[in-house]
């Protein structure tokens, strides 16, 4: 009996919570727990909060269903997905506070163990793949598949990041045993785009910057930029892996105005640079090879604040292996 199986004994409600500006791993893991209760477990009242996301994941059963305010019930059992620390919850950790007791499913290096329990593999690819370990095989139907199949490719970049292991593509194999179709979920919801969204993703290359002797490079969206193409913080989607398969680029970062001098910043690096280390320093978190963190000031400072720490990183690199 798994963790997860242990801690649903007895239990008769739960609050399913991810972080701030849900991306495919924390959908996927969110909705794969939910649509995995509904069937296997119709008496335990279930439900997912989660801010808004980007429509193109309203293939997964149970997106309309995903509550976007804090409310007034009560849930016996809290189950946090993807989120690294507790402020990444945003209001939503009002349920956390709440809840008799509480399970951390997380696969983030700088993940804090906040939970009551927590199960952080960090070599796992994905959240995704660490619930999957946590659920009843033979119990996953094709909708909780997908779920989890979505979550998986993201945090993969289907299957490119260093992440992706056997044990990864094992595990995707069996879900696409579940009957899914598995080239539709990758092409709608990876790589598929609107028109506006690659216009902006043509303008953040297009503005592009190189630095470092072109070992790397950033690019910046401001917020007057993001009001005159009509688009917000999921229109922003696959710009950093775009900017990260430069030639001969070691760090990438893509960086977009939040609010006055406030920035969401995005760090992807291919083989040197541990970005998750730069992010925590600067209150963020993530993986070895993609992080992020939200920071303040101007373009120059933030640029110049990371520049610090990535050139710290690579000149402790040995001549032989740069």
């Amino acid at each position: 009996m798994t963790i997860l199986e242990q801690m649903l004994e007895g239990t008769k409600s739960v609050a399913i919570l991810g972080h701030v500006r849900p991306d495919g791993d924390c959908l996927g893991s969110a909705l794969g727990l939910y649509n995995y209760l509904r069937l296997n477990h119709p008496d335990i009242r279930a439900a997912v909060y989660l801010e808004e996301s980007s429509p193109k994941f309203n293939y997964l059963k149970g997106y309309d269903k995903i509550r976007h305010q804090v409310d007034d019930a009560y849930y016996e059992l809290c189950v946090c997905l993807d989120s690294g620390d507790i402020q990444r919850l945003g209001d939503f950790k009002h349920y956390l506070d709440q809840a008799d007791k509480s399970l951390c499913l997380d696969h983030h290096v700088t993940n804090t163990r906040y939970g009551g329990t927590n199960v952080v593999p960090d070599e796992a690819s994905s959240t995704c793949e660490v619930l999957f370990e946590q659920l009843d095989e033979e119990k996953i139907d094709r909708h909780t598949a997908e779920c989890l199949y979505t979550g998986i490719i993201h945090d993969t970049g289907v299957f490119k990041f260093s992440c992706t292991s056997a044990h990864t593509m094992e595990i995707a194999g069996k879900l696409m045993e579940k009957g899914i179709d598995f080239g539709a979920i990758i092409d709608n919801s990876f790589y598929r785009k609107t028109y506006i969204q690659n216009q902006i993703l043509g303008r953040a290359l297009l503005e592009s910057i190189t630095f470092f002797d072109g070992r790397c490079i950033f690019s910046a969206i401001r917020q007057s930029e993001m009001e005159f193409y009509g688009v917000d913080g999921k229109d922003m989607d696959g710009i950093i892996d775009q900017l990260r398969l430069t030639e001969g680029v070691e760090v990438a970062i893509f960086i977009y105005e939040t609010g006055a001098q406030e920035f969401k910043v995005s760090m992807r690096s291919r083989y040197l640079v541990d970005v998750s280390r730069i992010a925590a320093f600067f209150g963020g978190g993530g993986h070895v090879r993609a992080a992020g963190c939200t920071m303040s000031g101007s373009i120059h400072d933030v640029i110049n604040n990371l520049s610090v720490h990535i050139a710290g990183q690579l000149d402790a690199v040995p001549d032989g292996q740069k």
